[in-house]
């Protein structure tokens, strides 16, 4: 009677084919992807977050944007007045384009299409009528041309 044996490196290799199949095996059965994240920091505070609403990059329903801008922001980050807000964004949303909202209202006419930006703190705290804010909701808005793609929600205190 002959017994085979592997050598080392056939031991080895079929040992990591096996880890690699068990590896696509458990993502594949996976079926939800990560959304991109946005990420908002102010000195070495940084708070990160994944989308309120993410249709895997394509239109959310009008019908759904309104209740998505409302949905409580899972991230709150404190602000002075004369901090420095950094906003960064996942390339593929910089690829499509992203605007601020404060309160559900945009605040610029066409959409930034770079990954990061700077914003004074008192930018946020000013409202409607003129008089000052305590915390501000703050949306970042991915668009594909005029279709809505994905929401990130924020709130901001003022600190």
């Amino acid at each position: 009677m002959t017994v085979a044996f592997f050598s080392g490196k056939r031991r080895r290799a079929a040992a990591a084919l096996g880890a690699v199949s068990a590896g696509l095996l458990v993502l594949s059965a996976c079926g939800d992807k990560p959304t991109p994240l946005v990420t908002v920091t102010i000195g070495s505070d940084s708070v990160h977050a994944e989308a309120a609403c993410y249709n895997d990059g394509e239109a959310i329903k009008e019908s759904e944007i309104q209740d998505c801008l409302t949905k409580k922001p899972t991230e709150t980050i404190e602000v002075a007045m004369d901090d420095k807000v950094r906003m960064g964004v996942d390339p593929e949303i910089a690829d499509n384009g992203w605007t601020l909202l404060f309160g559900a209202q945009p605040v610029e006419q066409e959409p930034f299409k770079k990954t990061y930006r700077t914003i004074p703190g008192n930018a946020f705290f000013s409202s409607m009528t003129g008089e000052p804010t305590t915390k501000t909701a703050v949306s970042v808005m991915e668009t594909k041309g005029k279709r809505v793609v994905g929401i990130w929600n924020f709130q901001f205190v003022k600190e």
